[in-house]
């Protein structure tokens, strides 16, 4: 049993820098590229990319709604990314709402 855990912690430790900079826009695609054999960061980063799809969304839609939807919407992926990196510190992995869903159908 402890092997797991060390297994566990090794993972965590590796992954903890790749897996914030999922979170971080344009820097999403990193930890997918050099990391995807860790659980702990492929999760993190799948996450991580859905949320970068989300503002690219985001800022074109507003282009047609107006800048409301711009603010509304990018403050929403701020909180989602700022949950995400807060789980990432404390080592653990989180389900963000929708967007774990979403995540959890993309296959690398």
């Amino acid at each position: 049993m402890p092997r797991k855990d060390k297994n566990l912690n090794q993972q965590l430790g590796e992954g903890k820098v790749l897996a914030i900079l999922a979170y971080l826009p344009f820097f999403c695609i990193i930890p997918l590229l050099f990391r995807r054999d860790n659980p702990f960061v492929l999760s993190h980063g799948k996450q991580g990319l859905v949320i970068f799809v989300g503002e690219i969304g985001v800022f074109i839609v507003h282009i047609i709604l107006g800048v409301w939807i711009l603010k509304f919407g990018m403050f929403i992926l701020l909180v989602l990314s700022f949950v995400g990196i807060i789980a990432v510190l404390t080592g653990r992995t989180i389900e963000l709402p929708v967007i774990s869903k979403i995540a959890d159908k993309i296959t690398l």
